[in-house]
């Protein structure tokens, strides 16, 4: 009796042990196929990573090219340039003007106004103030300028348009120190400081009487200004 009751149960341990043998074993070559199902998988995730930045590669010079025109033809930089400005005029030269003097009004005369009408044809910029000798060109002191007189820009020339400097000659009445003068010269700015060259001008009529430890010129400027309500 003994014996037939435990065959049955090591029949039964026996039949498990197999049983779990073969869930052993078809677990581990599941676990196989999912270890190479992974690694294809890591495979091909990496080549698709690799593609993927290669596309993305050329995509970003396609798209350079592309942005760089509506039509894709321009290039980035010709896109994103900016409008260069006008040039600016260029600088009055001596023989581009006609400067006369006249009379500013009152007696005596203590003020006269040199008119500079641009003869060029056309337009240019005239600089700074008259730098005027009333005396020998070679050996006569230049005239000093009068600071508040200074327009707030430079004055650009039109063709046949005119521009007027002020200048004190004396500071009136009788003065032994007066001469005087019926021609003088008149020198221009470049860009770089006094020009080459310089215009003869003839005094108003009858001359002009000259104190040059006083005489002051104003800046060029756009409107006829009387001088002596400034200096």
């Amino acid at each position: 009796m003994r014996t037939s009751i435990r065959r049955p149960a090591v029949l039964a341990a026996s039949a498990f042990a197999a049983l779990g043998l073969t869930l052993t074993a078809c677990g581990g070559g599941g676990g196989v196929q999912d270890e190479g199902a992974a690694s294809s998988q890591k495979g091909a995730a990496a080549s698709s990573a690799k593609g993927d930045a290669a596309t993305d590669a050329g995509g970003s010079e396609v798209s350079g090219s592309a942005t760089s025109g509506s039509d894709g033809s321009g290039s980035a930089a010709q896109t994103g340039a900016k409008k260069k400005p006008a040039a600016a005029a260029r600088v009055c030269a001596a023989d581009d003007l006609r400067i006369s003097a006249a009379k500013q009004d009152g007696v005596p005369t203590t003020h006269i106004t040199l008119t500079a009408t641009n003869v060029s044809g056309r337009t240019c910029t005239l600089l700074q103030y008259p730098l005027i000798a009333f005396g020998d060109i070679q050996t006569a002191k230049d005239v000093p300028a009068v600071a508040k007189s200074k327009p707030a820009t430079p004055v650009v020339l039109n063709a046949g348009a005119p521009a007027y400097a002020a200048v004190r000659i004396n500071n009136g009445g009788v003065d032994e120190e007066n001469r005087a003068v019926t021609s003088f010269n008149v020198n221009l700015f470049a860009a770089d400081g006094p020009a080459e060259g310089s215009k003869a001008v003839s005094a108003p009529q009858g001359g002009i009487a000259v104190d040059d430890a006083v005489a002051k010129t104003g800046y060029w400027t756009p409107e006829l200004r009387n001088g002596a309500d400034e200096f």
